[in-house]
């Protein structure tokens, strides 16, 4: 049996105003939150930021908060609010670390598209029903949403 290589990778559901930024990803085909691989050296937290920026031409902060409050000693970062194993091919899996976020300025929401991505949007519940969906990803979407909607 081949050995089976895993990387791991960042998804960000951002929230505003109980709406989530998806984006409709070109080589996949199919409507995702931002996202991708962790680079060497990179925190976790930094990727996840990152990707959104990359993506989605969009700051954003993580509302997904550390395990434990500010303490001297380690940095903590932000708890993951899942962590999947997403198998991509017959030797490939990805660890994929899920963030929630919300825009660092509200004023400058303008996602852009970039060559990865097709189309980029604010969706609401509504808008959920309209746009094909993976289970996987609208459940992840009512997560973020229901945790937005808790912080307001």
């Amino acid at each position: 049996m081949a050995a089976v290589s895993r990387d791991f990778t960042v998804a960000t559901f951002v929230v505003h105003e109980q709406k989530v930024l998806l984006l409709w990803h070109r080589k996949l085909a199919m409507w995702l939150p931002p996202g991708g691989h962790i680079e060497p050296g990179e925190l976790p937290d930094e990727a996840a930021v990152r990707e959104v920026r990359e993506e989605a031409g969009l700051e954003v902060v993580l509302t997904s908060q550390p395990a434990l409050p500010p303490i001297p000693g380690p940095r903590q970062l932000a708890r993951p609010e899942g962590i999947q194993l997403e198998r991509i091919g017959p030797d490939h899996e990805h660890i994929d670390l899920i963030y929630f976020a919300r825009p660092a300025d509200p004023t400058a929401l303008r996602p852009v598209a970039n060559d990865e991505v097709e189309r980029v949007g604010w969706y609401g519940r509504a808008d959920l029903d309209l746009i094909p969906l993976t289970a996987e990803v609208r459940t992840w979407v009512e997560k973020a949403l229901a945790a937005a909607a808790e912080r307001e």
